[in-house]
């Protein structure tokens, strides 16, 4: 009986990191909902009371950036100037610029079989039979505790409770499968009066027993706020940037991951359509039975159409052989970019939903990436 552990931690949709994102996804959405082929790598910068949009958009579609940006800020929950981000008054500085016309010409094309990569780099999908998701089980439940304490938040059940938080939590796996929860970490931030005690309680009540259900144990070791305050928080806590939460967005660390973020990047950027695509077919994979566990590995090179590299890991969990498994996947799914958008429908307004609490294993998106329709 070999014991192992794993951690994977979650962030929630008023950590600056996930404020960028999402203030990024935001306005790609916009541009794509009035100009389908708009090419966007919109990255955005948060800090105390500054909003920094940046990086290359063509596009012909007309966005009014100020107001995407606030509503953005109000909708995640920054509606107080006591916060220290406040969306009223938020600064909202724009340095964007046109796509440069060297990578648009190996990616513009009428025709989606010609159509190039974006860029280079590598993606990588993952799938594995710990949850109904198919997705590990410790991101899993992180994700979930930082979805929920959002919620009691909106709610007004944690009337205490501010926009900004994180989870962790730590799981043993016996002989690779998924036993006990051994730890589980938040990060709550709170107004000024509320004693450490009333948060641990709370939280232990009325957040942590909900969300494990069967896995809950009384003897969990539950760490809440560390440092034993947590006031200052958001992008007036620590500054925010998109796609510095690339783990979080994932697997929680499981798998590999090619070093690519998502937020801010329309369809034609394989970073994001080759990482969609990918978890699609090691989803496929496993919700077939070929596998308990695979990840789907592919490359691009910048301009060409064919994926550089090709490849499939079950580690040893295959049904049937792996060569067999990825001539199927290569019979019927067809891995060129503009393909994958085709196949997908990439090219509509779909982007801001995921930008918090993952990308994958989110069955209650209908994004096409979750399906299991492909055998």
């Amino acid at each position: 009986m070999t014991k192992t552990y794993r951690a994977s931690e979650s962030v929630s949709e008023g950590h600056p990191d996930k404020v960028a994102d999402q203030i990024s996804d935001a306005i790609l959405d916009e541009l794509i909902r009035d100009d389908k082929n708009s090419r966007v790598a919109c990255e955005t910068f948060v800090t105390t009371g500054l909003s920094m949009i940046g990086g290359e958009i063509s596009t012909n579609a007309y966005v009014d950036l100020q107001r995407v940006v606030r509503d953005t800020i109000k909708d995640i929950g920054y509606d107080d100037p006591r916060l220290g981000f406040y969306y009223r008054d938020v600064a909202v500085l724009n340095v964007i610029h046109e796509q440069s016309p060297e990578i648009a010409q190996g990616v513009v094309s009428e025709k989606p079989e010609e159509q190039g990569a974006g860029d280079q780099g590598m993606m990588m999908g993952y799938a594995v039979r710990d949850t109904e998701e198919l997705m590990p089980l410790p991101i899993t439940l992180a994700h979930n505790l930082t979805r929920e304490l959002a919620e009691l938040r909106k709610s007004n059940k944690l009337n205490y409770h501010r926009p900004d938080g994180k989870s962790q939590v730590n799981i043993r796996y016996i002989d690779g499968q998924p036993d006990k929860v051994e730890k589980v970490t938040l990060a709550a931030q709170h107004t000024e009066e509320v004693e450490l005690d009333k948060l641990q309680e709370d939280l232990h009540e009325m957040l942590v027993k909900p969300v494990l259900g069967d896995l809950y144990d009384p003897d969990i070791d539950l760490i809440v706020n560390g440092t034993g305050k947590f006031v200052i928080g958001g992008p007036q806590g620590d500054a925010g940037l998109t796609g510095r939460k690339i783990i979080v967005d994932t697997y929680g660390g499981f798998g590999s991951h090619g070093g690519g973020a998502f937020s801010g990047k329309d369809p034609s950027k394989v970073d994001r359509t080759g990482s969609y695509a990918t978890r699609y077919l090691a989803k496929n994979v496993v919700a077939a039975g070929y596998a308990d566990k695979c990840e789907v590995r592919v490359a691009y090179t910048i301009g060409v159409p064919e994926p550089f590299s090709f490849d499939i890991n079950t580690y040893n969990t295959n049904s049937i052989p792996e060569d067999e498994i990825k001539a199927k996947l290569e019979r019927e799914f067809d891995l060129r970019p503009g393909m994958i958008i085709q196949a997908f429908d990439l090219k509509r307004p779909i982007y801001k939903q995921t930008a918090a609490y993952g990308h994958f294993g989110r069955e209650d998106l209908d994004v096409p990436w979750e399906k299991t329709d492909l055998f």
